[in-house]
């Protein structure tokens, strides 16, 4: 015992001098079970957050909208997807999508954030790129300074297969109609063993890696995330935290004009996900020491190269999404006004917070609180 405590010390140390840990490494700290260590790691996570990010919690007042539910893929662990039959399907048209961004102005919000489901009838003249152009173009000339944050890895992947266009085309000509970022979802576990399983209709592992570096190398911006607490053992974890820290050493070293902005850790909802290959899981609630945990080894493993991390109130709650902030999460994410996804698999969390209730619940822990802006540029230099 005095050994396995003196490894975890020993390689805590490391982490504290921002030193990169080895993946054998970082399993040790995620295999811990001693309530002391795990509060060592809590603390190291803490104390690289204040180093790396500083004591301001930021967030983002945006609009979330999943345009449409129609797909054409069925994922194993999602309830959002529906077949264009279903009684609940639905597609917005450029009119919703305007009356919600124009709402959320109202409410100060700077980001857009669009995706939605794969569906393969959304077509101008028989081109799916030309219709994901036009919900760009049409947002930019109604509100041309909002940051549009749209459109994930497999959504890029599934324009390039349906025009039969390759992803850096696809790539430019989106950025060409006014796309800022893109977001780093549909990652899921890169770990192809794990993705055969839970969505085996997705992009492989190194399909998502080669879209997010390519659009680093075009100059798109990029955040990044991870599908945590269902089949997944804490190997894949550490695989998957590896690929990224990876992704983002070559954008920053190859001198790519943009980056991985931030880290998101996505705990697994399936209350509502029948199809999921683990019955056990879907009466499962989830392990927040787990999810905490892991949080803290996110942050001592990735921080030195991605420096944001956010967790998702959505699927956590408010107050156990503040609890990470003492676990090496620096930000609180977006107010998003709506989310769709998450709500279909079961979570109970709502779907907005007010930047009010943010800066509330941030106060609470007395941290200072900060408005900011998609690519972490804030929005005055005034801090609560």
């Amino acid at each position: 015992m005095l050994y396995q405590e003196k490894a975890v010390v020993d390689i805590l140390r490391k982490a504290g001098n921002e030193i990169d840990l080895s993946e054998d490494e970082a399993i040790v700290l995620l295999s811990q079970t001693n309530k002391r260590m795990i509060n060592k790691i809590r603390q190291t996570a803490d104390c690289l957050r204040q180093k790396q990010a500083g004591n301001n919690v930021t967030y983002v007042v945006n609009q979330n909208i999943n345009f449409t539910n129609i797909c054409k893929q069925k994922c194993h662990f999602c309830g959002f997807g529906k077949d264009v039959e279903d009684q609940n399907s639905y597609t917005l048209n450029l009119e919703n999508i305007i009356q919600k961004i124009t709402n959320a102005l109202k409410k100060g919000a700077t980001e857009v954030c669009i995706q939605g489901g794969l569906n393969p009838n959304l077509k101008i003249e028989k081109s799916s790129l030309k219709y994901y152009q036009k919900i760009i173009i049409s947002i930019k000339q109604r509100f041309p300074k909002i940051h549009i944050h749209a459109f994930s890895p497999q959504e890029i992947v599934f324009i390039s297969q349906e025009d039969k266009l390759s992803y850096i085309y696809v790539i430019t000509e989106l950025k060409k109609a006014g796309l800022d970022s893109i977001p780093g979802t549909a990652a899921e576990i890169l770990n192809d063993q794990v993705r055969n399983q839970i969505c085996p209709e997705k992009i492989n592992s190194n399909t998502w890696i080669e879209i997010i570096s390519l659009a680093h190398s075009l100059g798109i911006y990029t955040s990044s995330t991870m599908l945590c607490g269902h089949i997944e053992n804490i190997q894949e974890q550490v695989e998957h935290l590896s690929h990224l820290r990876n992704l983002q050493r070559k954008s920053i070293e190859q001198k790519y004009p943009a980056k991985i902005t931030e880290f998101i850790l996505l705990p697994f909802i399936s209350k509502n996900i029948s199809s999921f290959p683990s019955k056990y899981l879907q009466s499962q609630e989830l392990n927040f020491d787990k999810i905490f945990l892991l949080t803290a080894v996110s942050r001592i493993f990735l921080g030195k190269w991605i420096p944001n991390h956010q967790p998702s109130w959505v699927k956590l709650g408010l107050y156990r999404a503040v609890e990470t902030l003492k676990w090496g999460c620096n930000d609180f994410g977006g107010t998003l006004m709506e989310e769709n996804i998450s709500a279909m698999a079961g979570a109970k969390n709502g779907t907005y917070i007010s930047a009010e209730k943010f800066q509330q619940v941030i106060k609470s822990i007395n941290r200072y609180y900060k408005s900011r802006k998609t690519l972490y540029d804030y929005n005055s230099d005034q801090v609560y």
